[in-house]
């Protein structure tokens, strides 16, 4: 019988294999390793029996219990459809003030309206609804075309400037790319609208000249003091709140250019009950009239 050799250093028995110099310590695995060890092993040749997972060419085993996830899926996503298709029968024949006031709805519409808003609201509204430059921020109380569970309702619906025939338009004219003002005439009633919200202006700026450009050609539409007009899309002057920015160089810049802002149609491209979701959320952001 082969002596035993013992590493001077460690005190512990080599198993006899040499490297270079180097010797293998007899160090073997603690028991309780090595036994989940092989009862992991026992454990795959079970699993390879129950379960889907040898390969085939064209297709693979299914186990005796023949399990498939895919199925499992499927029956998830139809349960989920059936109870979706329950608490959307009652939303679709209720008014959205109905919806608001009934806690089990109201949860319903939110859930809902929050996916959805996520999916198809969020890449120009922001995730929050805080908007963004051109895109207005649904969390304030500024409204262009209104804020009431209705208006909203409206607004997703049809859109605005979006070329459904219900939507509801209306445009600004590019005063100065078509030549209805000149540049002096523009700079000066920029300065005029300005100080409608109490904005810092020129020192050289014409107010005079700029209240009288205001008055012939933007009051019809933001009214008088220049609190806007809703039914033609005409933006409050007054308040702290700028969709296209509040310096002056982006004020002249929409008094040339003109135009608005267009939101698509939703009618055809969601379902009811989805709309009526996406405008009780909405409102709920904050803003809401």
């Amino acid at each position: 019988m082969a002596k035993k050799e013992i590493d001077q250093i460690s005190g512990i028995e080599t198993t006899g294999h040499e490297w270079d110099g180097l010797k293998e310590l007899n160090n073997p695995l603690p028991r309780w390793w090595l036994w989940t060890f092989y009862a992991t092993i026992a454990w795959s040749a079970v699993y390879w029996i129950l379960m889907p997972s040898w390969p085939l060419l064209t297709d693979y085993t299914r186990g005796i219990r023949g399990h498939s996830q895919r199925a499992v899926v499927i029956e998830q996503v139809e349960a989920l459809r059936a109870l979706r298709a329950q608490h959307g029968a009652d939303l679709a024949d209720a008014a959205l003030e109905d919806i608001q006031a009934t806690p089990r709805m109201l949860e319903f519409a939110m859930a809902n309206g929050r996916a959805a808003f996520g999916d198809n609201c969020a890449p120009c509204h922001g995730a929050g609804g805080a908007g963004a430059i051109g895109y207005p921020n649904l969390n304030d109380d500024d409204w262009i075309w209104g804020g009431t569970l209705d208006d909203i309702h409206q607004t997703i619906l049809y859109g605005i400037r979006s070329g459904h025939e219900q939507a509801r338009f209306g445009d600004m004219p590019a005063f100065g790319r078509d030549g209805l003002l000149d540049a002096q005439q523009v700079r000066a009633v920029a300065n005029y609208v300005r100080s409608l919200s109490g904005l810092e202006v020129e020192p050289t700026a014409d107010l005079a000249l700029g209240r009288t450009i205001y008055e012939d050609n933007c009051a019809s539409c933001h009214g008088d003091s220049g609190e806007g007009m809703r039914e033609v899309g005409a933006p409050n002057l007054t308040d702290p709140i700028w969709l296209y920015g509040s310096s002056l160089e982006a004020i002249i810049h929409r008094i040339e250019v003109g135009g608005g802002g267009v939101m698509p149609a939703w009618d055809q491209r969601l379902d009811p009950v989805t709309i009526k979701s996406l405008a009780v959320y909405v409102h709920a952001l904050g803003g809401g009239e």
